[in-house]
């Protein structure tokens, strides 16, 4: 076996109870008395998409994509921002554009589910946020439209957290947190910050560093430095021993021809595929996504909590980022590059439909790419869904558990998990494939799940343990639809000794 190392790496207790049986008849352990993580995956959540528009045309890519999921994701502000590839001219009229395009495929988007908002609803959230570059830009009397809107969206009320997605520069943001900063008592301000999440694809200008020093308790997701480091990076181009599913003929193929006027508007890759997209990926419902846990990883990478070196990020005299951002030490943690260790289950000629590959694979684009066929799938999925009635495409599965997706069992005891009751809308045929996603619990080791492919339910022994500890598991479902779709529902099991 050959392990290949991609570039760029870097507590629950309760009692036992016993309720149910598997398949085989044995006991199943209930759930403790916590909240479900599907329940949080399942959210709508609600973000705010800051756009250095036209500064890249991966930034277009990444609208129509975030619009084919305008349903399951609450977009609440579209604004046009600078960045340190476009320092000036906001192009608020770039997002317009590919707004109109979304609004002649509207009706028949629509068909496929519910909640998709009009082109009128979307249009009348564009608005410009900063006009020039950086922290130049931000400071008293310089509020603007984007700036404002977010802090608005604070004050609503609303529980959920209000996600910003930065895809350029974030000195809109940083300007709100300056208004906010100034005009609000300290409780309050404390109240508005605690609703905000920030996903930033790197720092692309100075405000990212200001905002994480002046603001400590602001929860941040970024790949500070370079950008080839970075884990969003495993999303904008092919890696060896991962299914391609974003060369040119594909993109071709599945997305920009014959797929309607959004997909003729899906501009041909210049730097890199949806650089953009990794920050709200894990926005999107799948049932394995829970953004307020980017540790448990998802379709937008795996990030841990820490405050990475000045080695790490590459600070040193005369060093900067990738466009010329000042690189500085990190002053505080952050959420940013975790490892993941994955080997690709790949289909087998005859027996079982998959099986491990002989590679495995190490490094924090792997978080990203260990789900890159998924999510690609589901894009060319949803782009058929802009030209064809709902009886001519298809659609995901739809996962089911026959347990609660928190129990709490003995160590060294056998253990049974069950998705019975998954059904596909379309009535295809489905395929199981239950794993351990070892790096999103406590313990360091994978547990041994045996054969646990093509079958709903599964039964395992869990390892003996001498503190309480955690374990994640995945049933990823697939259809056998065209193109093949993918869902999942997580199951943490604590751990007791």
């Amino acid at each position: 076996m050959v392990k290949r190392i991609l570039a760029g790496m870097v507590g629950l207790a309760s009692g036992l109870a016993l309720g149910g049986c598997n398949a085989m008849g044995e006991a199943l352990p209930t759930a403790a008395p916590l909240e479900a993580p599907t329940e949080a995956a399942l959210e709508q959540h609600r973000v705010v998409i800051l756009t250095d528009m036209e500064a890249d045309p991966d930034d277009t890519q990444s609208l129509i994509r975030l619009l084919l999921y305008a349903n399951e994701i609450d977009i609440r502000a579209l604004v046009a921002t600078t960045s340190i590839w476009k320092q000036e001219n906001l192009r608020p009229d770039s997002i317009r554009a590919t707004l109109g395009k979304y609004g002649k495929v509207y009706d028949t988007l629509s068909q496929h589910a519910p909640n998709y908002p009009t082109e009128a609803e979307l249009q009348g959230l564009v608005m410009n946020g900063q006009p020039g570059y950086g922290m130049e830009s931000v400071g008293t009397g310089q509020s603007t439209e984007g700036s404002d809107a977010i802090i608005r969206l604070l004050e609503e009320e609303d529980a959920r957290p209000l996600w910003i997605s930065v895809w350029g520069g974030a000195n809109t943001l940083a300007q709100a947190l300056h208004d906010i900063r100034e005009t609000r008592s300290e409780t309050e301000a404390a109240r508005m910050i605690s609703k905000l999440r920030v996903y930033t694809i790197s720092d692309q200008d100075d405000s990212g560093i200001w905002i994480r020093r002046e603001f400590p308790d602001l929860f941040y997701i970024v790949s500070p430095g370079k950008y080839d480091l970075s884990t969003w990076t495993a999303i904008t181009r092919s890696f060896p021993g991962f299914e391609d599913h974003i060369s040119n003929q594909w993109i071709a193929e599945n997305i920009q021809q014959d797929h309607g006027p959004l997909g003729a508007h899906y501009p041909d890759v210049v730097w890199g595929m949806e650089g953009d997209t990794p920050a709200y990926l894990s926005l999107i419902p799948n049932g394995l996504n829970v953004p307020d846990h980017p540790d448990w990883g998802g379709w937008g990478g795996r990030y841990e909590l820490y405050t990475p070196s000045a080695d790490e990020i590459g600070v040193g005299p005369g060093i900067l980022g990738s466009g010329g951002v000042p690189l500085e030490p990190e002053p505080r943690p952050i959420w940013t590059n975790a490892t993941d260790t994955y080997t690709p289950w790949v289909p087998q000629k005859d027996g079982r439909a998959i099986g491990p590959s002989d590679e495995t694979y190490e490094g924090n684009k792997v978080t990203l790419l260990r789900w890159k066929s998924d999510f690609q799938r589901d894009f060319a999925a949803r782009m058929d869904w802009t030209i064809s009635d709902y009886e001519d495409a298809n659609h995901p599965p739809v996962v089911k558990l026959a347990h609660e997706a928190r129990l709490t069992a003995k160590s060294g005891k056998h253990i049974g998990l069950d998705a019975f009751g998954t059904y596909d809308p379309d009535g295809d045929s489905l395929s199981y494939h239950w794993f351990n996603y070892a790096e999103a619990g406590t313990l360091e080791a994978p547990i041994d799940m045996g054969h646990a492919v093509n079958d709903f339910d599964v039964w395992f022994k869990l390892p003996e343990v001498e503190q309480t500890e955690t374990a994640h598991f995945i049933v990823k479902v697939t259809d056998k639809g065209t193109p093949a779709l993918t869902r999942y529902a997580r199951v943490i099991v604590t751990i007791v000794p």
